[in-house]
């Protein structure tokens, strides 16, 4: 597959891109600044300030699928993932690209939680998190209802570890006693999701 990551310099897109290149991807890199892709070698570099769908048309000429890894920053925009994946969708329906991947999280969500996470830590971390949670809400919304062939994939806390290649995965709730996840385990299950066409109009959540 021909994989366009948007967010390619962050800690897991560079994850993504090299895991599928390592499983003879191509890999189109969507960025801000390719001096902050630390190495990552990819066949295509799209850089650009400014992510409207124009720009993003352009990286996704060709692609059989989107990967989008754009996630909060400290001291950035409140909605980014809202703001950005607007444009994505709107570039994907232009080029005619159907299958998109996102990174969402399973901070804002209870749905299969244990109850040291339901009772305890996610009330803790709501108020601290209320931002990004309402960001990532929208930002699944408008996903649903953009007409693609969408996966969204909630991981809880991403660590910098390395990978092992194994991950638990549920569709109908978060994973139980699934606290952590390593960026380059999360690459994994991206990309099985990407290649697995009953992940499509899923939710899964996934956790080490």
């Amino acid at each position: 597959m021909r994989i366009a990551v948007v967010g390619a310099s962050g800690r897991s897109g560079r994850a993504l891109a090299r895991l599928a290149r390592l499983r003879s991807h191509t890999v189109a890199a969507v960025v801000r600044d390719r001096g902050r892709l630390n190495g990552l070698e990819a066949e295509e570099v799209f850089e650009s300030r400014t992510w409207d769908s124009g720009f993003l048309a352009s990286a996704f000429a060709g692609a059989d699928a989107v990967a989008f890894c754009v996630g909060p920053v400290p001291g950035g925009s409140r909605t980014v993932q809202q703001d950005l994946i607007a444009p994505t969708l709107d570039a994907m329906h232009a080029c005619g690209v159907r299958r998109l991947s996102a990174i969402s999280a399973s901070g804002g969500v209870v749905d299969g939680d244990d109850p040291l996470n339901r009772f305890v830590a996610k009330p803790i971390l709501a108020r601290v998190l209320r931002d990004s949670n309402a960001d990532m809400a929208a930002m699944e919304d408008r996903i649903r209802a953009g007409g693609l062939d969408w996966t969204i994939l909630r991981p809880p806390k991403l660590t910098d570890r390395p990978g092992s290649g194994r991950y638990r995965s549920r569709r109908d709730g978060n994973v139980r006693w699934g606290y952590t996840i390593s960026r380059a385990d999360l690459a994994h299950a991206l990309l099985d999701a990407l290649e697995d066409r009953s992940a499509i109009g899923q939710t899964i959540s996934v956790a080490g």
